[in-house]
């Protein structure tokens, strides 16, 4: 490999070209021409080495490493590795795979294919939790490898990776890959916990949530209430220490309304801090929920006859099996896998939508309708309803 010569360069003799000027010569018509060929000295006629050949490999996998941590896309770092034979050994090393960023391999659905399949591996191999929680929840739900795709989320969540804690606690609230008689309540709560511990906002309002429904867990209306409000707050701060440019205008974006009219005008905002008066950006999905949402979207929606996608727009969790999602208990026309995206699609969609419909009610009647997954609802105060 080459390095661009210039000013922070040393200059060396690696790529001077020496011309050769042949002698005049005449041609039929009696003209005179000149011809100069240039020809480059090769490192091989010279003897000299490139300035990257002498740099020790310790070094270059440590800056690879920053590379991986830091890369914005995919091509980011996949262009590096493409480069020469040595980058791309020391690139696929288990060290640089490890740190990298959950960008790094964030590859788009139309992309796929063995290739990103099996870089994806390499770096779930290598011990990186992003790619653990990324790979199994692509295989669980689009590749429909249930085991694999289970075990690879239960590897991140042992080393305390909070989205792929939720995520097992949903597959175990629903009973994902299973029957209804695989749901198990008592270990979704207890995930939930956990992840709701190490700050995963949407557990910590799941968690709020069984707590006040008395779901899986002995019923605490007060203490349900209190883990709804910290999850608002974490919202709040989790927005101000992702967007430091908002923060120092916060009146700009925080728009304070002391008595928040009842309906929400989608996409003005976050959902959830409503309830304090104020609006503020909506969170970025997950790379993982990102791809879920693609994958389906370019293939017309769940795997299967009669199994729906949740309405949450931030979600993409497809149904295992039908009627295994609830759905709104007014209107009949949007499902949900958990509560979690149930109120944050209502503050920032349904709510707005929402309208009174019997047409669901004559599907049951028909025996079409959710005779496992219950309905969900809400009341005056925005407050989640189940029934099963």
């Amino acid at each position: 490999m080459r390095t661009r010569r210039g000013v922070c360069y040393p200059i060396v003799n690696m790529c001077s070209e020496k011309r050769v000027v042949k002698k005049r010569r005449r041609d039929f018509a009696g003209e005179h021409e000149v011809i100069r060929k240039r020809q480059r000295s090769s490192p091989e006629r010279t003897g000299k080495t490139d300035l990257f050949d002498v740099l020790p490999d310790d070094l270059v996998t440590c800056i690879l490493c920053r590379l991986s941590s830091t890369a914005g896309c995919p091509s980011d770092f996949i262009n590096v590795l493409t480069t020469c034979k040595r980058l791309n050994g020391l690139g696929l090393q288990s060290l640089v795979l490890s740190k990298a960023s959950p960008k790094a391999f964030a590859v788009k659905a139309k992309n796929w294919s063995e290739s990103a399949h099996r870089f994806l591996k390499l770096c779930a191999d290598a011990g990186n939790v992003e790619a653990c929680y990324t790979l199994g929840m692509i295989r669980f739900y689009c590749l429909q490898n249930r085991g694999s795709g289970a075990s690879l989320m239960a590897k991140a969540a042992i080393s305390s990776h909070s989205p792929a804690l939720y995520s097992l606690a949903v597959i175990q609230f629903n009973g994902s890959g299973g029957s209804k008689n695989d749901k198990d309540l008592r270990a979704g709560v207890a995930l939930c916990a956990r992840a709701a511990f190490l700050g995963h906002i949407d557990a910590l309002r799941e968690l709020g949530h069984c707590l006040q429904d008395g779901y899986g867990v002995r019923q605490n209306i007060a203490e349900g209430r209190r883990f709804l409000v910290q999850a608002n707050a974490r919202e709040l701060a989790a927005v101000l220490s992702t967007t430091p440019a908002l923060a120092n205008s916060a009146r700009s974006w925080i728009t304070w309304n002391p008595h928040p009219p009842h309906r929400h005008v989608a996409g003005s905002g976050c959902p959830l801090l409503s309830d304090f008066g104020c609006n503020v950006p909506a969170p970025e999905a997950h790379p993982a929920s990102k791809f879920l949402t693609e994958w389906f979207a370019g293939r017309g929606g769940a795997p299967g006859v009669g199994l729906r996608m949740c309405s949450h727009v931030g979600c993409g969790r497809p149904e295992t099996r039908r009627h295994e999602f609830r759905r709104c208990s007014v209107c009949g026309g949007v499902n949900y896998c958990s509560r979690a995206c149930q109120a944050l699609d209502w503050k920032l969609r349904h709510k707005a939508e929402c309208a009174p419909t019997e047409r669901w009610l004559d599907e049951d009647a028909d025996g079409d309708g959710d005779g496992e997954g219950g309905v969900v609802g809400v009341n005056g105060d925005d407050d989640v309803i189940v029934e099963s």
